[in-house]
């Protein structure tokens, strides 16, 4: 019972943070599910539904096909619309369902790609996951598939310093406003942002990420495409989100990872206070610790960070902690005097705390955009 939710929301789902990843790539994502994916994605998770088109499709998987086994239905349907509608890389997430029958979906993606010769690939969902999950292994695709061998391109601008956004999406960020004001607090010193993973910027974009000098994490989403364009092209990472408050701290720690050519730790982990914390704030890690550590540095108010979120431990502070269901976050809350949270957790904190609202599309949807 101690994995129920009896007051506040569970977080986005892994497909659907699929699905928000690869929103603006051009490509078609096919959730495997009856249709209850599809209908909590577009009424909760996404932000652009009705103002940008994407080929986001549910299969409409029968209890008769699940019982019997019967992929072809679902491979047919996939390259009758791909012959149709032409995509860039066809993705297929699952759901609770195929992942109890064991639905053997890279072989399925195999069997497309083979006959349709669109790229196409899968993302081990089950709906069991947060959408950091979901969204992070998507965005590692994109960087495993299509990033193209700098040594191929036309070489950008030597002068200028060029930095990629990874783990850029609606449901940690909103609205496009948001994350060009990102964009223009780095811009103010000196920095161009060459591409953003995966928000205001199309497939060819990403595609020439390698030209970059540096990566920016700016959420827990993008750690995984991080590392694979470490890995292959040797792109350093620095972890942070460039609030107005840390972003001459996290320029200077990409210009010092641009110089050494290697990763540096998470930079709102760094220089944080030592003692008992007054201001608690709950959400993603990334983006809380960096407004964590925005307010010590503004304020001088010691601050720690709760984390709902899983696979999140290597990025979170000495006093933060991962904390996840309702009960463990309610007895963690306490003793918390002043709180800063999506307005869905205020029903679980004390009536003596201090309540400042800080809307997360990944926890409360739509409700407050």
């Amino acid at each position: 019972m101690r994995q129920s939710y009896r007051i506040i929301p569970i977080y986005t789902a892994d497909v659907s943070g699929v699905c928000s990843a690869l929103y603006e790539l051009g490509g078609m994502t096919v959730m495997h599910d009856p249709s209850g994916c599809n209908s909590t994605y577009n009424t909760h998770d996404e932000l652009r539904w009705y103002d940008q088109d994407s080929l986001i499709f549910i299969s409409g998987l029968t209890e008769i096909d699940a019982i019997m086994g019967n992929d072809q239905k679902f491979i047919d349907d996939i390259e009758h619309a791909a012959k149709q509608l032409h995509p860039k890389f066809i993705a297929l997430a699952g759901s609770p369902i195929p992942f109890m029958n064991g639905t053997d979906f890279p072989a399925i993606a195999h069997v497309i790609e083979a006959e349709t010769g669109i790229p196409t690939f899968s993302v081990p969902t089950n709906g069991m996951n947060d959408y950091v999950y979901g969204a992070g292994i998507a965005l590692e695709e994109i960087a495993k598939r299509f990033v193209k061998d700098p040594e191929k391109q036309d070489q950008k601008d030597s002068t200028s310093k060029a930095v990629n956004l990874l783990g850029v999406t609606p449901l940690d960020f909103g609205p496009q406003e948001n994350v060009e004001i990102l964009k223009q607090n780095l811009q103010k010193c000196g920095w161009e942002v060459m591409s953003s993973w995966a928000m205001g910027d199309d497939l060819e974009t990403l595609q020439r990420s390698a030209q970059a000098d540096v990566n920016l994490v700016v959420s827990a989403v993008g750690l995984r495409a991080a590392k694979i364009l470490w890995k292959t092209y040797k792109i350093p990472y620095v972890i942070g989100t460039p609030n107005e408050w840390l972003t001459e701290d996290i320029c200077n720690a990409l210009e010092l990872a641009v110089t050494k050519k290697e990763n540096q730790k998470a930079v709102y982990l760094q220089k944080r206070m030592s003692k008992e914390a007054k201001i608690t704030l709950i959400g993603e890690p990334v983006t809380m610790g960096s407004l964590a550590a925005g307010i010590e540095k503004h304020y001088g108010h010691s601050t720690r960070v709760l984390c709902p979120l899983k696979e999140c431990e290597a990025l979170i502070g000495e006093k933060d902690k991962v904390v996840l269901g309702e009960e463990a976050m309610e007895e963690e809350l306490k003793n918390a005097k002043i709180i800063v949270a999506d307005p869905l957790y205020k029903p679980i904190c004390p009536k003596n705390s201090a309540f400042y609202e800080l809307a997360h599309v990944a926890f409360s949807g739509r409700i407050y955009f």
